[in-house]
């Protein structure tokens, strides 16, 4: 490892802390928002969001952490808490025994249809709407080119 840092440059800098800033208000904002109205956290939503978008409403639990990007640990404990309040299902895979699917229940499918209209408002109200739709194509380029090169297949 090199002994000298390097240093962010000031536009760097401030690209960075831009980000950090600009994802706690969006992110922060609509999660008070599905909270308090719909009484899902910010983590429930992407889950329910993820598995309402698949045919059957079912997935390995390991695709939906490559989906989700998280840690492993956080899936597990989050999942747990979202099959005990009813909203998912857990189902063990009989193909392989090693892994295991879990599915969006009714009273599940039920809450995302009913944020999800206040969630799209919410994301161009807080972030969409103050862009131009090319720097909306810009930030979807820049989103995805950082996420496939950080993405590691484990």
């Amino acid at each position: 490892m090199d002994a000298t840092p390097r240093w962010l440059t000031p536009v760097e800098e401030r690209a960075w802390r831009g980000l950090l800033r600009m994802h706690d208000l969006v992110v922060g904002e609509a999660g008070r928002v599905m909270q308090s109205e719909y009484g899902l956290s910010g983590a429930e939503y992407p889950v329910l969001a993820e598995l309402s978008r698949v045919p059957g409403g079912r997935l390995r639990i390991l695709e939906l952490t490559k989906v989700l990007g998280w840690e492993k640990s956080r899936v597990s404990h989050q999942l747990a808490r979202m099959v005990k309040r009813g909203i998912l299902a857990r189902e063990e895979c009989v193909e392989d025994g090693r892994g295991a699917y879990v599915m969006i229940t009714p009273a599940g499918r039920a809450a995302i249809e009913a944020a999800a209209p206040r969630h799209v408002e919410d994301v161009r109200r807080l972030l969409l709407d103050h862009l131009t739709p090319g720097q909306v194509v810009m930030l979807a380029e820049i989103a995805e080119t950082v996420i496939e090169k950080n993405s590691t297949d484990s």
